[in-house]
């Protein structure tokens, strides 16, 4: 027990050591000039301009639309993607239908369709949330799947000597028992969410953590352009936990290693 408890605290300090280890060594690297501030900037650098940026309330509002836009196309891609992936699983008619379909057009880079989706939908949040969908879509679909074809076939059979309508079939077997595999699809989605939301507010947007990295661009600003990679790692970092934490509560039984 005491050894258990040593080694939880001993992985707890390596967490935190190795980034500050890293901020420390760049911080160095910058005063003693073996790097150049004026492209790599360094971390005081970047601290004496995110104040500013946090005061005036410009990082905060940005951070706001990018997640909403985030969440919105998470969404809006993993529902469909479940329902679908399910299906797929448990029929081998609907497999053979949208199987070859999503085989073909899952290898192809989701911002090589960027000016499609802005014909189609425009400039505006309509383009960026369907950006983001179709990018979670194929990740859960794939995923929720692979989870329900890994399901031992005795449950199956035992639902189907019962009598278990569609409805139960879908609700207490198949969705259950892909349940760990859904999820694996739905943090791999978040983290293309996280990628996506960057490309679509550097072609069409007026706002969001993308856009600024956008601006930061044009206008030289290194610190700006650090701070707003920063905050998308941290919201990457928050949706996770998020996911973890849901994970957690819908599957108790799963062990964390």
């Amino acid at each position: 027990m005491i050894k258990q408890e040593y080694s939880s605290l001993l992985i707890r300090i390596l967490s935190i050591l190795s980034p500050l280890s890293i901020l420390i060594l760049w911080e160095v690297m910058a005063r003693v000039h073996i790097i150049d501030t004026r492209l790599l900037s360094s971390p005081s650098l970047i601290l004496h301009a995110f104040i500013p940026l946090l005061l005036s309330g410009e990082l905060l509002y940005n951070t706001a639309v990018s997640v909403q836009r985030v969440i919105w196309g998470f969404l809006a891609g993993s529902a469909p993607g479940i329902v679908l992936g399910i299906g797929m699983g448990l029929s081998p008619l609907i497999r053979s239908a949208f199987e070859p379909m999503i085989a073909a057009t899952y290898p192809i880079p989701k911002l090589a369709l960027m000016p499609l989706i802005l014909l189609v939908f425009g400039l505006g949040e309509t383009s960026k949330i369907f950006t983001i969908a179709i990018g979670v879509f194929y990740l859960v679909v794939i995923n929720t799947m692979a989870g329900v074809l890994s399901i031992d076939k005795i449950y199956l059979d035992v639902a189907q000597n019962f009598g278990a309508s569609r409805k139960n079939f879908y609700l207490t077997v198949a969705l259950p028992g892909a349940l760990p595999m859904i999820f694996a699809g739905l943090k791999l989605g978040m983290g293309m969410a996280l990628i996506l939301i960057v490309a679509a507010e550097l072609s069409a947007a007026k706002a969001g953590v993308g856009w600024m990295i956008w601006r930061a661009y044009d206008m030289f600003a290194i610190e700006q352009m650090f701070i707003a990679l920063i905050t998308l790692s941290l919201l990457g970092y928050v949706f996770s936990l998020l996911l973890d934490m849901l994970e957690n509560w819908v599957l108790p039984w799963k062990k964390q290693v």
